[in-house]
């Protein structure tokens, strides 16, 4: 009886963990559009969620890794594209939505607003200035 109870606590305690330990939707390898990066994205110890390009499909210019030569600020612009945060400080809003974060674009150099909507094995990644409906939207697929 005694070894039942203790049975029956443990198998209890694993399915807890189990649900407990599941990840969020967010949080998985994802493709940019184009396939050409991905972007590993993951909540951090603050809670907030952040997205950094883990491979390129073109990770060489010149012959060399490539690098953030169209950021604003002259000093980043030797930074390596792959290990770059492009998404920061997003929010879980909803079951799949997550908001009040930025999305950086190393093609231009330029950081948006964004907000992101999970909708299974894809992201609408949506990056505007101001009103959200004013901005460019984008769908991500699950690299996994």
């Amino acid at each position: 009886m005694k070894t039942a109870k203790i049975l029956s606590t443990f198998l209890l305690l694993c399915c807890c963990t189990r649900l407990w330990a599941q990840k969020d939707p967010l949080e998985r390898l994802w493709y940019n559009e184009e396939r050409t990066a991905k972007i590993q994205v993951a909540r951090h110890a603050d809670g907030l969620y952040y997205g950094t390009i883990v491979w390129l499909r073109d990770p060489l210019r010149d012959g060399r890794p490539k690098t953030d030569i169209n950021n604003s600020d002259v000093s980043k612009r030797n930074n390596p594209i792959v290990g770059l945060n492009i998404l920061t400080h997003f929010k879980k809003s909803g079951e799949n939505k997550y908001e009040d974060g930025e999305i950086y674009d190393p093609k231009n150099g330029k950081t948006y607003s964004c907000v992101i909507t999970a909708n299974g094995n894809s992201l609408d990644v949506r990056g505007y200035i101001g009103f959200s409906f004013i901005g460019r939207s984008t769908v991500w697929t699950a690299a996994e």
